[in-house]
């Protein structure tokens, strides 16, 4: 196994598992063996949780008040990354309430007592006014709040101290670097326990076809279609809009970076392009002052790719188990994406981490990420190309916000690739 990436891993795990549930359908010596194996795969992923959401949200928001000391450049673009980011969450909910991709098989059989205990979670947490809701997110003892893995009240305390940590200027710089250090030795232990994944995405897919056979699939294919249909109308529609707002077409960017997108399509990383995304930018008419910070910064702040997912994800888990999510548990999903995605991006299983983050405070069963891990990896795919779409025209509108944008310059480059393109 070892010649093989982690991803080829997961999928030939996610094979496996639905062969074996196929042959062994009906027979519940599947799940005595194999429920076992998926268990102990969901404890590793839940241990990590707590620390890792403390310790890079403290990081992320600490970074966020050096940023602002860089002046209105580094508020403008905060701004920008938040409202672009918040949209692409929207649309994630849109897709998922209007196409219904989790609908058609019920998971709710498959740990009765974990599932029980979500529902009654998420009926307590509808049954509360929203005045107790925000009332509940302000801890009265952190510590407590860790122990019951109240995620709300954990990132709350953790923007604050993380602003705290900014606004102690030199003296917290030690407290920023032991954060850091936690930040960095967690996600060693994500690697580590991503190594694992294949043998828990065996067992838990082996039990799923093996107790709803191999119609429990039908949503997983739904998810990938969807995800890809969504990415897409972000970029078109979306992104689109907001590059003629700002006086150049959405596809005159993806022509521009077709050799960056497919590079970063094909490897599911965005950091192996970023030194050319940042070049072509300032070729564009983008200052060089804006591009390095802009890009670099997109990074962690302007995942658009990511949040989108994030949120249709988490839904699409959510209508797998039968859970009813109204508008004020999709607002709640909503705010805490809108913190959870920032800061702790560009890092392996990181969508994993986010999510964890996200459906724990929502009521939503974690089990449901290791029936979607199988296809992580294409959906991974067309996250990182809107990620890097997004973050080029993010150059392009700041540069145009602050009166610094070349318009001949940027037509000019346009004609050269357009000219290149038609002599290749």
């Amino acid at each position: 196994m070892k010649r093989f990436g982690l991803a080829i891993q997961i999928v030939l795990g996610l094979i496996l598992g639905i062969l074996v549930g196929a042959i062994f359908y009906g027979n519940p010596a599947v799940a005595t063996y194999l429920q076992p194996i998926g268990d102990v795969f969901l404890r590793l992923i839940k241990m990590i949780v707590v620390p890792i959401v403390i310790a890079t949200l403290i990081v992320g928001v600490a970074g966020v008040g050096d940023i602002k000391k860089l002046g209105k450049i580094g508020g403008k673009t905060i701004l920008y990354f938040e409202i672009v980011t918040t949209i692409a969450i929207v649309v994630g909910l849109l897709a998922a309430n209007l196409f219904q991709p989790g609908v058609g098989v019920d998971m709710s059989h498959l740990t009765k007592t974990d599932i029980h205990t979500y529902v009654e979670t998420a009926e307590t947490t509808q049954s509360h006014s929203m005045i107790d809701t925000f009332v509940n997110i302000v801890p009265k003892n952190i510590f407590d709040a860790i122990v019951r893995g109240d995620m709300l009240a954990i990132i709350f305390f953790s923007v604050l101290f993380g602003l705290g940590v900014a606004a102690a200027g030199d003296k917290g710089k030690p407290v920023l670097a032991f954060f850091q250090g936690v930040a960095d030795a967690m996600f060693w232990v994500v690697n580590a326990i991503m190594r694992f994944a294949p043998f828990g995405v065996f067992a838990l897919i082996g039990v799923t076809v093996s107790k709803f056979g191999l119609s429990s699939l039908v949503p997983l294919g739904k998810l990938v279609i969807l995800v890809h249909l969504a990415m897409l109308f972000f970029i078109l529609v979306v992104l689109g809009t907001i590059a003629r707002i700002s006086g150049v077409k959405i596809t005159s960017i993806l022509r521009i970076l077709k050799d960056e997108l497919l590079l970063a399509y094909s490897t599911s990383s965005s950091e192996t392009v970023l030194p050319k995304i940042m070049e072509k930018m300032e070729k564009m008419g983008c200052p060089k002052a804006i591009t390095s910070f802009v890009v670099p910064t997109g990074y962690s702040f302007n995942l658009d790719g990511s949040t989108l997912y994030q949120a249709l994800a988490a839904l699409f888990i959510a209508q797998m188990y039968g859970i009813d999510m109204p508008i004020s548990a999709q607002i709640t999903l909503m705010l805490v994406l809108m913190v959870t995605s920032k800061g702790i991006a560009g890092v392996p299983g990181v969508s994993f981490v986010v999510l964890l983050a996200t459906l724990g405070s929502v009521g939503i069963p974690l089990e449901g990420l290791a029936f979607i891990a199988g296809v992580d990896r294409l959906l991974d795919m067309a996250r990182t190309v809107v990620n890097v779409v997004g973050n080029a025209l993010a150059a392009v509108v700041i540069s145009r916000w602050e009166g610094q944008f070349d318009q001949q310059k940027a037509e000019q480059y346009i004609q050269e690739v357009k000219a290149e393109a038609r002599a290749a």
